[in-house]
């Protein structure tokens, strides 16, 4: 079997591992209203409803909305069963919106940049042709469209999604990453008592209270990358170098572990903050380093793995039976907080495994930040770009 096929099989079976049952027994959705506190950061869309267009009155939705996040979609609306649609996101921090009616497309991007972590109340309403973006009760934005070949629709339904689009294959204008790591609360609904439904196995992390910038990990589980997504950084250096962001001393569990083709591990760190140690484990050998503080690096080259902390090696290793590189470009799979579960056996469990929980304050490899939400799998509990800003991080 070549190496795609085993890594989309490893894909599946953490997908599998992370829907325990569900895909045996059914999945059940929750209703709910959608004025409550809810976390966008789902693979899929999170949450989504319809009514009758004869039963909507006005073409008005608010809610208040928190992020980190400068890209994803907020808020999906479709009718005609996808062939006329609208979609909010934030790029690059800003607002955008986008419109998709018979053949044409048009999109708009401005107005303040709300990925600030701050509550920003949002509006959105229609008027006639064009949709109009409201922050802090401020008309922002304004996209409108008109097509020759538009067919107007006004006895069938309209369907809403939050955090994700309805239509998998929707040609946007612009392509945009529809993860989201947000919060919405307060939300109205086309003025409207809408029921939505939640794919129980999609719910994201929780909303915490306070953030700051970041990727928490809960202890729940992880992120994984195949390196050749990562080609394109690695330029013609001769070393690839994966950085991350402490605070180590308040880490518990893998922070990072890197498996052949044959998802055999070849290196594994692992957080212990009651020592306020790293373990660090390359293939058969074991080094616990104290004291790493505020940066880790990981380098490989051709015959070799160092490890540093702050511009200083803490532990290297000689290996002159591999070419890492030349592995690296073949495709290694790449694992940010925990081990993946089919490798995951008693030898990694006596080293001391575990998912990691504790907050990431940056990842980069070769200079180039990470964003989790690109990764081929992730955890639904796992937050890419916040972590909470004290220890009491629920909202009530």
């Amino acid at each position: 079997m070549d190496y795609p096929s085993l890594f989309l099989l490893l894909c599946v079976s953490l997908t599998q591992f992370s829907q325990g049952t569900d895909n045996m027994n059914g999945f059940k959705n929750k209703s709910t209203s959608g004025t409550g506190l809810l976390n966008l950061g789902s693979k899929s869309p999170l949450m989504h409803t319809k009514a009758n267009l004869s039963d909507i009155r006005s073409i008005k939705s608010s809610f208040d909305f928190r992020t980190l996040d400068p890209e994803g979609v907020l808020l999906y609306g479709d009718t005609r069963g996808g062939l006329d649609w609208f979609v909010l996101a934030l790029r690059d921090g800003l607002p955008e919106m986008q419109i998709g009616k018979g053949d044409a497309v048009a999109i708009a991007t401005g107005g303040p940049r709300l990925n600030d972590g701050r509550w920003h109340h949002v509006q959105l309403r229609s008027e006639g042709r064009s949709v109009v973006l409201e922050v802090g009760g401020a008309p922002v934005l304004l996209v409108g469209l008109h097509s020759q070949h538009a067919v107007e629709d006004t006895a069938g339904q309209i369907r809403l999604s939050l955090g994700g689009v309805l239509v998998q294959e929707l040609e946007f204008f612009t392509p945009v990453q529809p993860q989201m790591d947000g919060c919405i609360r307060a939300g109205n609904w086309l003025n409207h008592n809408l029921t939505w439904e939640i794919d129980l196995r999609e719910e994201g992390p929780p909303c915490f209270t306070e953030i700051h910038k970041g990727s928490f990990f809960p202890g729940t589980g992880l992120a994984l990358f195949n390196t050749s997504a990562f080609l394109a950084h690695q330029a013609n250096r001769k070393v690839v170098t994966i950085e991350m962001e402490g605070p180590f001393a308040e880490w518990s569990g893998t922070a990072l572990t890197i498996l052949t083709s044959q998802h055999d591990p070849v290196l594994t760190i692992t957080a212990q903050n009651q020592t306020e140690e790293l373990k660090v484990v390359f293939r058969e050998q074991v080094v616990s380093v104290p004291g790493v503080h505020a940066k880790l690096a990981v380098n490989l080259s051709r015959h070799a793995v160092s490890i540093e902390s702050d511009n200083a090696i803490i532990a290297e290793f000689q290996d002159d039976t591999h070419d890492w590189l030349d592995r690296w470009h073949e495709g290694m799979a790449l694992a940010f907080g925990g081990v993946p579960e089919d490798i995951a056996d008693d030898t990694t469990a006596e080293n001391g495994s575990s998912y990691l929980h504790g907050c990431v304050g940056r990842i980069r490899i070769q200079e180039q930040e990470v964003d989790l939400d690109r990764a081929l799998y992730k955890h639904s509990s796992v937050s890419t770009h916040s972590c909470p800003a004290s220890i009491n991080f629920l909202d009530p």
